[in-house]
Parts: C-alpha cells; structure tokens; sequence
C-alpha cells in the first residue's frame, strides 16, 4: 500500500512547558497529570495543538471528520442489518483510501478497557490530548462504565511503519474540538507491555489509584 506517512506530532509538543513546569515526552507528563502534580486542561492542551504547525498538517491532511467517524462507528457496530451488511466494508475501504500512516514513536491515548474486539477489527479510536484521556476515564469510572474498580488510563506507541490512521477534523465551535482524536484503521500487533498503578498525591486507598497500561502498536 503506497501511503504517506504522518509528520511525528510529538517532536514538535515535547518538550511541553505546562503551568511552570517543563515535561520531556508525552509519559513523564501524563504521570504529572495522573498524579495532581498538574492539573488536566482538556482546552488549553486543544489549544496548543491548534497552534502547532504539525498539527494543522495533520487535521488539514485529513477527510475524515467527527461526523463521518459517527456515521462509521454506527455501521460498524450493526449487527443485523442484513440489508447494509456490505456496508462497513465498503466504508472502510474508501476510508482506507484516503488514510495515512501513523509516525514511528508517536504516543496516543485511550480511557477505560482496551475493547476485545479490537485486535479483530483493527479499529481503535485514540487521542493525542493526554488531559482529554484522563477525563474520558474520569467520566467512565463515575459512571459505573467501566468492569474495572480503578479508573483506566491507556498510552500506546506506535512501533511499526504499517499503523494506518486518520486524525479526525473536529467541530473547532462545539465541545467535540477537545476529543483531538485519531482513528486507527489498520495495524499488524497491539502488545501490552507495561501495567502499573499510579496513586494520587493525597491518596492512601490503593482502590482509588489509576491503572496505567502501556501498549506497543506496530
């Protein structure tokens, strides 16, 4: 498949001087924002991105926006539409088309329990705002969402040349512009490499702590 290949996002945000405090790479500022040692800023981090050169190359590079990843996501997940069953194919396969590969050693985020279906389908849907990650999973933990009694908070690396994704163009005048989103469409391996549980500052009760999984991606 004759794909470009996305600028590396990461390059250009790290390191990220954030509230008087400087972090080197997208781990050691998650840890800071898993710990209180910062606060989660879901729009002040949007607001870098759309700042950043590279990552206006990335969302203007792209077709895809919010209201097509619904659209998808909904075909995708019919099950006794046999009268669309064809469908989720032939969406995927324009969407396909049009995707690009994702930069080697750039890191993505998602809340809450990796799906079991998504070494199957190959569909995983990420983001690169760390601070949106954490309130995703705040918001599932308190909903009861989740299987797990600790909050879920997942980072993923990519480690291969074939990941093939789209970053998803939001609505920069509604609430959806803080997803800062990007869609993965095709990889070969998802590993877990690392799991670990990061406490709170003023927390003893290890029940409250956060699960940090760490993921490979190629």
């Amino acid at each position: 498949m004759n794909k470009a290949t996305l600028p590396l996002l990461d390059s250009s945000l790290y390191p990220q001087v954030w509230q008087q405090q400087t972090f080197t790479n997208p781990h050691t500022f998650l840890l800071a924002l898993l710990t209180d040692a910062t606060t989660p800023d879901a729009a002040s981090f949007t607001k870098q991105l759309l700042a950043n050169d590279t990552y206006q190359d990335w969302i203007n590079s792209t077709v895809f926006g919010r209201y097509l990843h619904r659209q998808f996501t909904a075909f995708y997940q019919q099950t006794e539409d046999s009268f669309n069953e064809e469908m989720p194919a032939l969406f995927r396969q324009e969407l396909t088309r049009h995707a690009q590969y994702l930069p080697l050693e750039q890191t993505l985020f998602f809340a809450d329990n990796l799906p079991k279906s998504v070494r199957q389908t190959k569909l995983l849907t990420t983001t690169v705002n760390p601070a949106t990650v954490i309130i995703n999973a705040q918001n599932l933990a308190g909903q009861g969402a989740s299987d797990h009694t600790k909050m879920i908070v997942n980072q993923i690396k990519i480690t291969g040349k074939k990941v093939l994704g789209f970053p998803i163009r939001h609505n920069k005048r509604t609430s959806e512009r803080l997803r800062n989103e990007v869609l993965i469409l095709d990889f070969q391996d998802l590993r877990l490499v690392n799991e670990q549980e990061i406490g709170r500052l003023e927390e003893s009760n290890i029940d409250k702590a956060t699960l940090l999984r760490s993921y490979e991606l190629r």
